[in-house]
């Protein structure tokens, strides 16, 4: 007995750590004791040998199978221990099998795109054969419809751009369906778009000039002509149509006034000059407009006369014809008799005043020599303004520009009088010349800085 009492304490108990489990005691769910692969124990520490049972592990529950729904489960058998033949508690574990997960996904699926999202297609790029081909040519209606886009956003680039485009055109209009299709481009954006009838009148005076085909329908302004006058023979029911009708009829009528004043045609002797035909379509359109005055049909004859009046007029003079007169007595009894809008008569009024004063026009001045406030409008445009003791601007125009231009001129006496000497010498500012004062001071200043420096 005396031979288990001979060591220390604690001597011959080994607490060897397990190693790692293998696969058959995974599957048995055992956990194999220290000691020994045979787990035969050593009669001698049998004693010794025995440990508590250990703790159970703090690992994550066992994963839990997936139902066909897609639910997962937790496993259903718990962990429990269970005792060897030595009355020591094993730890014994549910091994679960790994998750199976059905899902109905696939790798083949079209990709997803949320439903506000536009798929964009580009045809210019591969066509499947690992080529690529370039993009198809716009087509005509395309090509021109860009170019009036471009010219309603810029239109100074008219000068810069108009001779190619008109190249292009001459190797594009070869046809008479495309001469017709140019044609009905160019004349509804000058009708449709207000602010584009100048431009577009530009356009189709260059394009009369310049395009090369000439089909047995006619040329591009004898077709643009055409057209016109489609437009034309309705003037009267235009007139009495709904606003959308005046208000589309207006436009076309102040389109033709820009065409009549930029469109140049040959006469018969090879001088350039106006179309007689749009003349006589002027006159027409606003005869019938004063017919039925109502205030956009008046508004419309007012900017037409303000655009082309004065042409007109001078036209008709040389004619011999009095068409000028007439209208003026038509605008004035639409003035007196018609129920238009004050503001509407306003400017009919003034329209009237306008051709008074010749269209705002002013004739050629007189001779330098001959000028003289009463024959020449221009006499005092560019003469200096001057401004009085208080800051009151005049000019040679005032009655008083003689008085007041003499103060002036005794003032500045007066001040050159101050420092002048014996009325010869202009005053000079000698800036380089100091005060006797600080003359002085400085020369103070240099003493006091001499004796610093010495030591």
């Amino acid at each position: 007995m005396s031979e288990h009492f001979d060591r220390a304490p604690g001597a011959e108990r080994s607490r060897v750590k397990p190693s790692s489990p293998g696969p058959k005691d995974q599957e048995s769910g055992r956990i194999p004791e220290a000691g020994g692969a045979a787990g035969e124990a050593d009669p001698k520490s049998s004693l010794f040998s025995q440990r508590e049972p250990l703790r159970q592990p703090r690992t994550s529950p066992p994963l839990g199978e997936s139902s066909p729904s897609g639910d997962v489960r937790r496993a259903s058998k718990p962990t429990h221990l269970t005792h060897n033949s030595n009355n020591t508690p094993v730890l014994k574990t549910q091994v679960s099998e790994p998750p199976v997960v059905n899902s109905s996904l696939s790798v083949n699926a079209p990709e997803f795109y949320p439903a506000s999202y536009n798929t964009y297609t580009d045809t210019a790029y591969e066509d499947g054969s690992d080529e690529f081909y370039l993009q198809s040519e716009p087509t005509l209606k395309e090509f021109v419809q860009d170019f009036l886009d471009h010219l309603n956003e810029s239109p100074g680039s008219f000068e810069a751009e108009i001779d190619h485009f008109t190249l292009m055109l001459n190797g594009w209009v070869t046809t008479d369906e495309t001469l017709h299709e140019l044609v009905e481009l160019i004349y509804q954006q000058s009708t449709s778009i207000p602010n584009f009838s100048y431009t577009g009148a530009r356009l189709c005076n260059y394009m009369s000039q310049n395009l090369t085909i000439s089909p047995p329908s006619g040329n591009f302004r004898q077709l643009l002509l055409k057209r016109c006058q489609k437009e034309y023979e309705q003037r009267d029911q235009a007139v009495r149509g709904d606003e959308a009708t005046r208000k589309s009829f207006h436009s076309y009528v102040l389109f033709l006034g820009e065409l009549y004043l930029n469109l140049e045609v040959k006469g018969s002797k090879g001088q350039t000059m106006r179309a007689e035909i749009l003349l006589i379509g002027l006159c027409d359109l606003l005869t019938a407009l004063f017919s039925n005055p109502l205030d956009g049909n008046l508004i419309c004859a007012v900017k037409l006369l303000k655009l082309t009046g004065s042409v007109l007029e001078d036209t008709w003079k040389e004619k011999g014809k009095s068409d000028m007169d007439e209208l003026v007595n038509r605008i004035e009894n639409v003035i007196i008799d018609a129920s238009c809008s004050r503001d509407v008569k306003q400017m009919l009024l003034r329209l009237v005043e306008l051709r008074c004063s010749n269209w705002g026009r002013v004739h050629a001045a007189a001779a330098c020599s001959d000028a003289t406030p009463e024959n020449d409008p221009n006499y005092f445009m560019n003469e200096p303004t001057f401004y009085t003791a208080d800051g009151t601007p005049f000019t040679a125009a005032d009655p008083e520009y003689s008085e007041k231009y003499q103060e002036i001129l005794d003032r500045e006496d007066f001040i050159t009088d101050l420092y002048e000497e014996n009325g010869t010498d202009t005053f000079v500012d000698d800036e380089d010349e100091m005060d006797p004062e600080i003359e002085e001071a400085f020369e103070k200043f240099c003493l006091e800085s001499e004796k610093k420096r010495k030591p």
